[in-house]
């Protein structure tokens, strides 16, 4: 895969952190639902080009737990758009050999959405080239205490030997069990915070901050940050270059200038 004339390996695993939809609908005296609609045409761009990047994994932050803090009109809106996009795309998305998986809680959760949810899983169940998940009514704190939970529950009833518990097993009791840990986890809108994002599994993962609004992201800003994935020198905790041939970069940085 190419970008802007370079090479580019794509990680296997991206995650992304949706964010700017409402300052993007603020900064044209638009309502808040026109900027998540925008954000919609931004998944849809997003998602059909998974097979030219090459990316196996992507997971979307769609709707958080804390979400439902906000006004219930928006709530209502991004139910609306979560119905929606499932409806139009979930043909296109299967016939696409993309798998879908929706991580977080299904309570609360309107009943007409949760069985969209289960089709969407149960239509593309046997695909396997790509992988698309959405985070919906998903909380990482929340997600860790379940499994502490579940773990706890099977250790009382004797199913797990405490001094059997490790990372290992720990992440079997998550919602993302068989998905790979996120490489890199891209937010775009400028901020600089994880949100409740994947909080286990982004422990070792590279993040890059584009200052792009959302509704504005493009396969161009996505091969940007694919660009600096590449310059990125991947340690886990080793030292500089043993984890891999890349060389040696900070931690995070911010992408600038790639929103046109």
């Amino acid at each position: 895969m190419r970008g802007n004339g370079a090479l580019l390996t794509p990680p296997r695993h991206i995650a992304v952190i949706m964010d700017g939809n409402g300052r993007w609908a603020k900064s044209r005296g638009f309502p808040r639902k026109k900027g998540h609609e925008k954000g919609v045409e931004a998944v849809r761009e997003l998602v059909r080009s998974l097979d030219d990047v090459g990316l196996e994994y992507l997971t979307l932050y769609g709707f958080s737990s804390e979400n439902w803090h906000r006004p219930k009109t928006e709530v209502d809106d991004l139910m609306g758009l979560m119905r929606l996009y499932f409806k139009k795309d979930i043909n296109e998305i299967a016939k696409n050999n993309i798998r879908v998986r929706i991580i977080g809680s299904r309570d609360n959760l309107p009943r007409d959405v949760i069985e969209i949810i289960n089709e969407a899983e149960r239509k593309t169940a046997g695909n396997s080239d790509h992988h698309l998940i959405v985070a919906f009514n998903y909380g990482g704190k929340d997600e860790i205490l379940e499994a502490a939970k579940q773990i706890a529950r099977a250790a009382v009833s004797g199913q797990v030997d405490v001094d059997d518990i490790d990372g290992e097993l720990f992440q079997k009791y998550l919602y993302t069990n068989g998905i790979p840990d996120p490489d890199m986890v891209i937010r775009t809108s400028g901020e600089q915070r994880l949100s409740n994002f994947l909080t286990w599994q982004s422990a070792y993962s590279e993040f890059v901050f584009d200052d792009v609004l959302w509704p504005d992201f493009t396969k161009d800003h996505l091969l940007a940050a694919i660009a600096e994935y590449n310059r990125r020198d991947r340690r886990f905790g080793g030292r500089p270059g043993e984890a891999d041939g890349h060389v040696e970069a900070t931690a995070s940085m911010s992408v600038n200038g790639t929103n046109g």
